[in-house]
């Protein structure tokens, strides 16, 4: 499995995310312009002393880390119709999120309908989950059905 985070905003959510992969040993890829600095105390903080044990990737846009790879990407988004347990994983999947505020764009999901996933909320809520909680959510999901533990 693979993480992919569009334009993060928020230092602690991928701190706490680069801690999640660093403890399932699943690559990180940052992509595009992130909304802080890789040397944030918060970052730093969130990730505690796992960042040498992370698999960390930078990237300048999506386009150019799906045009790198033969494995599939599954775009998780409150716009996608899917739920992401309705998904057969296989290994070398990409989960990509996109940012806290503005989520992973309409169009990129109305262009890959049977490869975006959501997680299900009740009720009218003007916001979804955490970032951080949709990763780990969904990865361990992923990782459930790939690996025996």
């Amino acid at each position: 499995m693979h993480i992919v985070l569009v334009e993060p905003e928020i230092p602690q959510n991928t701190g706490n995310i680069a801690r999640l992969c660093a403890l399932t040993e699943t690559p990180l890829h940052l992509v595009g312009k992130l909304g802080f600095s890789t040397n944030n105390y918060y970052l730093r903080r969130a990730g505690l002393d796992y960042w040498d044990c992370l698999s960390l990737h930078y990237h300048n846009d999506l386009s150019e880390l799906i045009g790198s790879c033969r494995s599939r990407f599954l775009f998780v988004s409150t716009k996608a119709h899917r739920l992401y347990t309705e998904i057969q994983y296989v290994e070398d999947d990409h989960l990509v999120l996109g940012s806290e505020t503005r989520g992973l764009s309409r169009d990129l999901i109305e262009s890959n309908l049977e490869n975006s996933i959501r997680i299900p909320m009740w009720g009218a809520k003007p916001r979804s989950l955490n970032l951080s909680n949709a990763a780990a959510v969904v990865l361990y999901e992923a990782l459930r059905q790939t690996r025996r533990f």
